[in-house]
């Protein structure tokens, strides 16, 4: 039992570290990400289809940058994120009814099984300590013939300058758990339970690996 209740507080401590690092950046984040506005735009006509008329819950959503560029196709998203000042960044200039932004825990969420459509989770999976645990929430609340997207930073295949900006971001308190491939990252999905159907690399800051996957019938 003790045991157990430790790891829990180191989960949370964790969490509240990151929250904080985001809390801190939120304000910031949209002007940090412009510089990959080219990749993002790919990124959105890739998601695009997969949401048209669909239920969606996106988990990280930050300022809200995904969801606001593809909400018009969709029918309804839940856009999520740890950070509440990220919440309240996305929140100032939310114009659609079909967008509810929420603070909520990825590894805890407080939906009912089988809940969505689709799940997005981007630029995440690589930044939390525990990454298979949230995929089992997203399986959770995932409909069976449902579709997970999510695209996420390779880090393992950066250049010379990408290490080293890397490395800047690392000083700076930027938490950076997993340092995948592409080809690592995808498998990665696979041992978790998921049938990746469709992946790409956009070329971006960090080279990011995009991936739309099935839950793997067992």
């Amino acid at each position: 039992m003790v045991n157990g209740l430790s790891v829990v507080f180191r989960r949370w401590e964790h969490l509240e570290a990151h929250a904080d690092f985001w809390d801190k950046n939120a304000k910031r984040y949209d002007r940090f990400m412009r510089k990959d506005a080219a990749a993002y735009r790919q990124m959105y006509e890739l998601i695009r289809p997969v949401v048209k008329s669909k239920t969606v819950l996106e988990l990280a959503t930050g300022t809200g940058l995904i969801a606001k560029h593809i909400v018009s196709a969709a029918k309804h998203i839940e856009a999520t994120d740890a950070s509440a000042e990220m919440i309240a960044e996305a929140k100032r200039d939310n114009c659609s009814a079909k967008l509810y932004f929420s603070v909520q825990d990825m590894f805890c969420l407080p939906y009912a099984p089988h809940s969505f459509d689709v799940v997005i989770v981007s630029n995440a999976l690589h930044i939390v300590a525990h990454p298979e645990k949230a995929l089992a929430e997203i399986r959770r609340v995932l409909k069976d013939d449902g579709v997970l997207v999510a695209p996420t930073f390779t880090h393992a295949e950066n250049s010379l300058f990408g290490k080293i900006k890397a490395f800047f971001m690392k000083l700076a308190g930027f938490p950076l758990c997993s340092r995948w491939a592409s080809e690592e990252y995808l498998n990665f999905l696979r041992e978790n339970g998921w049938t990746v159907q469709k992946s790409a690399v956009l070329k971006a800051s960090f080279p990011l690996s995009y991936a739309e996957c099935v839950k793997t019938e067992v």
